[in-house]
């Protein structure tokens, strides 16, 4: 299975914005992942028109009709895998800590994150943290990134420079 993950869009509506190197990873994926601050719901709506099936939580930047219709953080199983999304909250110094505290009893084999802006693929314990970074915004960061989850036997993560 193969999906693509993207964070920290902050746009208003897709549109045509999205690169098109993100855009052929969506339109080849399985499912789409996007972990926070759409900014407004016209972006998730994109998003759900190319992929079956689209995994979104609300970010802190995101609209009022956004978080209403988006949970903070969600659990699901791909295969074996049990993985867990949430955009993340606070200082990014303490990310990892923020979501290693609000899925603690969750035994998960992969959490996805955003928030920072900053690409993270790193195995810490029994769990992989990842972050996709953000296609657009370079303000926190020296390059716009996007992510790619590949599923079969095991779980591959895989930071993409665009």
């Amino acid at each position: 299975m193969k999906i693509v993950v993207i964070s920290d869009t902050h746009v208003c509506g897709c549109d045509a914005k999205f690169p098109d190197k993100l855009l052929e990873d969506i339109k080849s994926s399985d499912m789409i992942i996007h972990t926070g601050d759409f900014i407004d719901i016209d972006c998730l709506k994109e998003l759900k028109g190319f992929s079956k099936e689209v995994k979104a939580v609300c970010g802190n930047m995101d609209s009022l009709e956004l978080k209403a219709k988006l949970p903070e953080k969600e659990i699901f199983r791909v295969g074996r895998f049990k993985i867990g999304i949430m955009h993340g909250r606070g200082a990014p110094a303490n990310l990892i800590d923020v979501l290693k505290d609000a899925f603690k009893n969750d035994h998960l084999d992969l959490i996805v994150f955003g928030h920072s802006h900053i690409a993270f693929n790193e195995k810490i314990g029994d769990t992989i943290f990842f972050n996709p970074g953000s296609p657009f915004d370079k303000f926190f960061c020296k390059f716009n990134s996007y992510g790619v989850i590949e599923i079969n036997e095991e779980i591959e993560t895989r930071i993409v420079k665009i």
